[in-house]
């Protein structure tokens, strides 16, 4: 009989195994030299690894996904956004992160970036993924349209384009390199503001408005704590987040303490 300790053990590297390192970006600045990379829009999404037989979060959870979603999916891993259309981030999250799949997967698709752990540069990559498709013509699988770029201020044209339709940002990549993981300055995220999350370890009230909601207290990983009171609908200020919620919200550069400058509330980030 394995002792308490040897199945604590077993526990932990199998939960090592089954942890998947994906590509991740760095934030763009001008310094960086982007010249004849390649571009893409940014889909305001939720993240998903297909490993050949299964939808998987960034964290390596498994994604319900319907047996008529993925029963046709290749039998080579990819990399992509769950996503239906442009700022709509809640409704997407509430089909794809629901335990029990439902009808309204429909909507859903899985719009390719990457085709992992293949061989050559990126544009030879995802080349695999567009012979597949064309052959396949999945419904279910998109392939996000990638653009070369001819400088910075090809980028910034672009972005202006793509934020007028309401899009969250540009992925920028160096196409020139063979499949890599981990955090790296050849992807970059592009935006016109930058975005984080924090849990809610605080409620602020106005104490002479009847207790009306005023702001959430907010813990950043690096242990920076402020409050947050902007970016709410009033159906928000009502519902609003509770104690121990993670939150995304976006903000404008941070103060000489390290805290958010002109931070805005976007979404409860539920657990994936």
């Amino acid at each position: 009989m394995k002792s308490f300790f040897t199945l604590l053990l077993i526990s932990i590297l199998s939960h090592n195994l089954s942890a998947i390192e994906l590509q991740k970006a760095k934030t763009y600045n001008k310094t960086h030299s982007i010249e004849n990379w390649m571009m893409s829009e940014k889909l305001d999404g939720i993240r998903a690894y297909w490993d050949g037989k299964q939808l998987l979060s960034k964290n390596g959870n498994i994604i319900n996904a319907p047996k008529w979603f993925v029963k046709d999916f290749p039998n080579f891993k990819l990399d992509g956004e769950l996503w239906t259309k442009r700022n709509d981030f809640e409704n997407i999250q509430s089909i794809v992160l629901d335990k029990t799949p439902s009808k309204h997967w429909k909507e859903i698709t899985y719009n390719i970036f990457e085709v992992p752990y293949e061989k050559g540069d990126f544009i030879k990559r995802l080349k695999k993924i567009k012979e597949w498709q064309k052959v396949n013509k999945n419904k279910y699988i998109k392939i996000i349209e990638q653009i070369k770029c001819k400088d910075n201020k090809h980028l910034e044209s672009y972005l202006e384009k793509l934020i007028k339709l309401k899009a969250e940002g540009i992925m920028i990549k160096n196409p020139s390199l063979e499949y890599f993981v981990g955090r790296s300055s050849n992807i970059l995220k592009v935006k016109k503001f930058l975005d984080s999350e924090a849990e809610v370890i605080g409620i602020n009230y106005n104490k002479d408005k009847q207790n009306k909601f005023k702001s959430l207290v907010l813990k950043l990983e690096n242990n920076v704590v402020f409050n947050l009171g902007n970016g709410f609908t009033a159906e928000q200020r009502i519902n609003h987040p509770k104690i121990g919620d993670i939150v995304t919200f976006k903000y404008y550069n941070l103060t000489r303490f390290g805290k958010p400058k002109f931070a805005s509330f976007l979404r409860i980030r539920k657990k994936e």
